[in-house]
């Protein structure tokens, strides 16, 4: 019997390796895109309101694209390339027409980990200049590796950085079918190399992360002093729609510039004499009120990140 049951626990031992080693381990694939149409010619698929994970293949951001009669103009490219496939498969699947140009609004993982997709069918990369820093940086790389682990099977080795074809100083012009796509750099902001699209002839403007509505922005080492002028520049141009970079589009934007605003505002008001006076950031976190933002969602995942890095980074101006 004892024979019986030690040789059963290495057999249960062998078939835990195997598994592991050949992928019979593998996360189900149960993550849908469904794009949403919000003007004539564009459409946008609307990323979780949950943090990254291999369950849900690191769909956490938005992804949006306008259709051309020469061509489909996408707008960031999600957070992992099985993500980019079936973005692709459902752009196919409304247009005949190839893709032939990705805006990136700026080099965050959960934005860029599909380029390559995007590359392999021979689309156009633009981004904004300050993201090639990004790339050579090492931030960048020990992201990607750590995101191998965490988002795996969907994120692994074989997944890389790309770079753009085109990188963007200040602002430019792309023209496709007709549509024009104004593109403008509005860092330092959410990040170094923030770039925003607008689509005249749709009233569409695509904010990446600087527009916020129903959840708490994610600051990290923002540039929030820049955002607050970044968001001053986006209500110039008095758009019908915002898509964001997460959460549902706006149909009402100048309320969402606002509710974004005060958070940054409130953020920067709340940490600035704690901050300027070297005093503890627990202190003065705990002083702060918070309850107009504490029951939304990623509340407690952001918040207390947000305002230590605001307080840091009033600290260095």
């Amino acid at each position: 019997m004892k024979c019986s049951k030690s040789l059963a626990g290495i057999l249960l031992g062998s078939f835990v390796f195997l598994s592991s080693a050949f992928g019979q381990s593998k996360p189900s694939d149960t993550v849908q895109l469904k794009p949403i149409q919000v003007a004539p010619h564009t459409y946008f698929v609307r990323g979780l309101p949950e943090l990254g994970s291999s369950t849900n293949q690191n769909f956490i951001s938005n992804a949006g694209f306008v259709v051309t009669p020469s061509g489909v103009v996408v707008v960031d490219a999600l957070g992992s390339p099985v993500l980019a496939q079936k973005l692709i498969a459902e752009i196919r699947k409304i247009s005949p027409q190839k893709i032939v140009a990705v805006i990136i609004s700026h080099y965050h993982a959960d934005h860029v980990y599909g380029l390559q997709e995007f590359k392999k069918i021979g689309a156009k990369i633009y981004a904004q200049g300050e993201g090639r820093n990004y790339l050579s940086s090492e931030t960048a790389k020990q992201r990607l590796i750590a995101s191998r682990i965490d988002f795996a099977p969907w994120v692994n080795a074989n997944t890389r950085l790309v770079s753009a074809d085109e990188w963007i100083d200040q602002k430019s012009k792309l023209t496709i079918g007709g549509i024009d796509f104004l593109i403008s750099r509005v860092g330092p902001a959410h990040a170094p190399e923030d770039l925003m699209v607008y689509v005249p002839s749709e009233k569409v403007l695509f904010a990446g992360d600087l527009v916020f509505r129903g959840r708490i922005p994610f600051v990290g080492n923002a540039d929030s002093k820049g955002w607050l002028v970044a968001l001053d520049e986006i209500e110039k141009l008095n758009p019908n729609i915002v898509i964001p970079g997460h959460g549902n589009y706006s149909v009402k934007p100048a309320e969402d510039i606002v509710f974004t605003r005060n958070y940054l505002k409130y953020l920067r008001e709340s940490m600035s004499k704690a901050a300027i006076n070297m005093d503890l950031f627990e202190d003065a976190y705990k002083q702060a009120n918070w309850s107009e933002y504490e029951g939304m969602p990623l509340f407690r995942a952001a918040n207390r990140m947000n305002a230590y890095n605001v307080y840091l980074s009033i600290q260095s101006e």
